[in-house]
């Protein structure tokens, strides 16, 4: 037996199980109470007639890039109906406040062949976008069966997850052929898709450069920055466990030097707040938390971004951000957000999320990696004390986001064949 039956026998084995590990994730807040049936296929909204297209993008990140391809399909072809869905909540609050009016949004199922077929049945998509690397076997193939046309954007495989997944090709080969066609980040991405069975394989660039610039309440905006007056600010943002405890060592280190400095810290996963306050005290900082309404006054040291979906605002706050996930962890994350709102971009060691991106950005001198928590101090301090190498950094930034904004024109021009060819095919 293959491994790739090897799953869809476990998957029909384990329904028991994975049930119960949802009513887990929802007590802990990771799953919708309210649409928890969604998760096992159970539509929660009419099918519309017509042409459906369906997008999926796991979380956050995948979610956000969709975006600017749900306003290009809407202004291309107006006829089609467009399905959303998501694999957190998060991403699911996320896209309630940004999705177009009529545009649906559901709960991926689980990928159990049940939960996969009331779904296909129920929606009957004639056309499936996925974005980057959320690869479920069921779901693919079964979608495939189904004769829905697939194609994946975005298409993104890490060097460990290439090497894990060249080890068992019995599993993957289904899985990646199932795609009609595969639009990849760059050259490195499309020579592992093919390697790895994909037949259609392009490489189009990353659809995160025809995202829009984060959004922001402008009140809260001025009424922030109306709290923070004139101090010397910087932003640690998406940061996982142990980047808090580095940043609370920069502001430390450089508080004598620069008075009044406040620390603005965004934890990638607000459910760590009250650790991460917790720690912050016991370091001896004071800390106004943003989902607590404190007001960040003149005695408050760091500044808790505990909410979500407010990038936008925390960027805009402060000329200088660490990208998380760079430092104490490994990956990293988009820096084309603080790109687009006049930030200075450090990093970490670690970008291999994004290693064509960092390349590029580094080329055009517009981020600066640092190595450790001692220099990411010292370029904090310096774009502090230099305003205008700061500036001189965020306008490169900038300058290079905006360079690659074609990419969603390569996108759609791509796609366009396999919405055309099935228009005439349009379910019921």
């Amino acid at each position: 037996m293959s491994l790739f039956y090897a799953y869809r026998v476990a998957t029909r084995l384990l329904g028991p199980v994975l049930g119960l590990y949802l009513q887990r994730r929802k007590k802990r807040g990771k799953e919708d109470a309210g649409r928890i049936g969604e998760r096992f296929g159970h539509a929660s909204a009419l099918r519309p007639k017509g042409k459906l297209v369906w997008i999926h993008g796991a979380s956050v990140g995948e979610s956000l890039s969709a975006l600017p391809v749900i306003d290009a399909l809407r202004a291309r072809f107006p006829d089609v109906s467009i399905l959303v869905t998501t694999g957190t909540v998060t991403s699911a609050a996320m896209m309630y406040q940004r999705l177009p009016e009529g545009v649906i949004h559901q709960f991926i199922p689980i990928d159990r062949q049940v939960c996969v077929a009331r779904f296909l049945h129920h929606w009957k998509p004639d056309v499936a976008l996925w974005l980057e690397s959320d690869f479920w076997p069921n779901i693919l193939t079964k979608a495939k069966k189904a004769g829905t046309r697939l194609a994946l954007l975005n298409g993104r495989i890490s060097s460990r997850s290439f090497k894990s997944y060249s080890r068992f090709p019995s599993f993957i080969t289904p899985v990646i052929s199932a795609f009609d066609l595969i639009l990849s980040q760059g050259a490195e991405e499309t020579g592992r898709f093919i390697a790895l069975g994909g037949t259609d394989v392009r490489a189009v660039g990353n659809l995160k450069f025809a995202a829009p610039a984060l959004p922001v309440d402008s009140d809260t905006l001025s009424e922030l920055r109306t709290q923070i007056g004139n101090r010397a600010v910087w932003l640690a943002a998406s940061t996982f466990d142990g980047e808090e405890a580095a940043c609370a060592q920069v502001h430390k280190s450089l508080a004598s030097k620069h008075e009044n400095l406040l620390t603005v810290i965004v934890p990638r996963h607000s459910d760590r707040a009250n650790d991460i306050e917790t720690d912050l005290i016991a370091k001896g900082l004071r800390v106004a938390r943003r989902s607590l309404g404190h007001v960040i006054t003149d005695q408050v040291d760091v500044y808790l971004g505990d909410t979500m979906g407010e990038m936008g605002l925390y960027y805009r706050l402060a000329p200088v951000c660490l990208i998380g996930k760079t430092l104490c962890a490994s990956g990293g994350q988009n820096p084309l957000e603080p790109a687009r709102l006049g930030c200075a971009i450090l990093h970490g060691p670690d970008m291999s999320n994004f290693n064509e991106i960092s390349r590029e950005l580094l080329a055009a001198r517009a981020c600066r990696p640092v190595a450790d928590i001692d220099d990411l101090a010292r370029q904090v301090d310096t774009l502090l004390t230099y305003p205008e190498k700061a500036r001189e950094l965020a306008n490169a930034a900038l300058e290079y986001a905006n360079s690659k904004a074609e990419v969603l024109d390569r996108t759609m021009d791509a796609i366009a064949p396999l919405l055309i060819s099935e228009a005439a095919n349009a379910r019921p």
